[in-house]
């Protein structure tokens, strides 16, 4: 049953992966025009241009987000701990929690494409930073709230009390909900940026729970 339910995590992963690629391609070829900072090329340019003109700018959603963001990566550093003290005092890689361990393979996973995509631009940003252009898709904020707070659930819910886990699980849910609101109408993405973060995420976070239990069934004694 076990093994039935995480191959079906891994198809979804999969899927929405695949759906993120047919995306990214659509959003690099279809209806781009030279709508961005200094005259820079956008693709789905008249949804995106009007969605911009739309929304505008939002210093106090870009503040809020910046602050989510951090809190996204101090829970990654949490976890990266966690996995580091068990590694140093079990002294056996295989000895370290099933869901850390995991953990620990999906954080590099998250940062290849978080640096990826800031490499290769797909997208620039609807504003300049600091007068310059900067690689805006998939929204990298939106992408590493959503990756970290829906994955942080797991490890969690087996650390914490069972009655506190249905606030604990609300908060996640709420921090990635609002990262991804906020960058949105904050006006310093494109529209599609926040889709294609979205799906990204989603396939990612479906990988990491997919993961974490074939590496509980690989473990376990």
């Amino acid at each position: 049953m076990k093994l039935k339910k995480n191959m079906r995590l891994f198809a979804i992963a999969g899927a929405l992966l695949l759906l993120f690629i047919l995306f990214t391609a659509a959003v690099a070829n279809v209806d781009v025009q030279p709508i961005g900072p200094n005259a820079s090329s956008v693709g789905f340019a008249s949804a995106n241009g009007h969605f911009r003109d739309l929304i505008g700018n939002n210093d106090g959603w870009y503040k809020f987000t910046e602050v989510l963001g951090v809190l996204s990566i101090l829970v990654m550093l949490m976890f990266a701990a966690i996995g580091v003290i068990q590694l140093v005092t079990r002294k056996a890689l295989k000895k370290v929690d099933s869901e850390i361990l995991a953990l620990g393979v999906f954080y590099a996973i998250v940062v290849f494409f978080y640096l990826l995509f800031n490499a290769v631009a797909v997208n620039y940003r609807p504003i300049l930073v600091d007068g310059q252009l900067e690689a805006s898709y998939p929204s990298s904020h939106s992408m590493l709230a959503v990756c970290v707070m829906l994955s942080a659930i797991l490890p969690l819910k087996k650390r914490l009390p069972a009655k506190v886990m249905p606030a604990v699980k609300a908060v996640c849910i709420a921090v990635a909900a609002l990262t991804v609101l906020g960058r949105l109408l904050s006006g310093v993405h494109w529209f599609t940026d926040i889709v294609g973060g979205v799906l990204l995420s989603c396939a990612l976070t479906a990988l990491y729970y997919a993961l974490a239990e074939q590496f509980h069934l690989a473990l376990r004694p």
